[in-house]
């Protein structure tokens, strides 16, 4: 069973609600005139990883997605910045309504920072924290909301990876507030560029268990209201532990990849096809 806090009570919530092994996600993105923008991505990879997470603990998903009566090139745009960063596409996706009707049976919905509340929908509410650039820093636009198409390419701008925004947001509890600078984004693309060649390395030795102490600790507190930063700190010790086969440092990397969502195996193979 997972437990996330709801936004409206302050208190956990154990979801699905009933003995079902079915978890609805609604995410839902605010009518604005400012345009859809970081903020708005940041609801849509919170939901990505809910329903990464309830997968990995034997549930089923299904996740919907509300939005403005968005013009064409704008929608277009958001399923490119969806596709970059590695959110799942929907099952569906519909323009708000007033009565709620696409997500109205759903056990979870997802809200961008600042999003009106609506009391009278049921089942479980989060609310992500928002995006801010750092006061006064230079060469990093404000990601709070850009107009289609700059959507993502005003974070990640072309010819960098866009899963390095992702490893950025992943690394904050999903109600904490980021900030983005260029120094937090480089970090992210080192640390992802490091993980990558690291796993690459490690596929090239036998396989061997994951450890059980890191699959116990990694359930518990991805069940506990989303613990991502907690997965990637314990990945991070993981890789510096000497007592762990490289195999079994393969196996885990790759399996929490299932819900981080990184391509963490990218580079696996390429090392052979450069030797021959």
């Amino acid at each position: 069973m997972l437990r996330i806090v709801d936004t409206r009570t302050g208190h956990l919530a154990e979801i699905p609600s009933v003995s079902r092994h079915l978890l609805s996600i609604c995410v839902h993105l605010p009518v604005s005139d400012a345009g859809i923008g970081m903020v708005d991505l940041r609801a849509l990879l919170a939901g990505d990883v809910l329903a990464r997470t309830a997968e990995l603990h034997g549930l089923q998903s299904r996740t919907f997605l509300t939005t403005p009566d968005l013009p064409p090139e704008r929608a277009q745009a958001l399923e490119r910045a969806m596709s970059a960063l590695g959110v799942h596409p929907p099952a569906t996706v519909g323009v708000h309504h007033p009565n709620g009707t696409l997500c109205a049976a759903a056990d979870v919905h997802v809200h961008a920072h600042g999003t009106a509340a609506q009391d009278t929908v049921g089942g479980v509410r989060i609310d992500v924290g928002q995006v801010g650039p750092a006061s006064g820093e230079g060469g990093v636009p404000d990601p709070a909301h850009f107009l289609a198409p700059a959507l993502l390419d005003a974070v990640a701008p072309e010819g960098t990876d866009p899963l390095a925004v992702r490893m950025l947001m992943l690394g904050h509890a999903y109600r904490a507030p980021v900030v983005v600078t260029s120094t937090a984004l480089d970090e992210a693309r080192r640390t992802l560029a490091d993980w990558r060649q690291q796993v690459a390395d490690w596929a090239q030795e036998p396989s061997r268990p994951i450890p059980a102490d890191v699959l116990r600790h990694a359930h518990a507190v991805l069940a506990d209201d989303l613990g991502v930063p907690a997965v990637l700190d314990a990945l991070v010790t993981l890789a510096a532990r000497a007592d762990v086969p490289a195999g079994a440092k393969f196996e885990t990397f790759a399996f929490l990849d299932r819900v981080l969502g990184l391509d963490l195996a990218r580079e696996v193979g390429h090392q052979h096809r450069a030797a021959r």
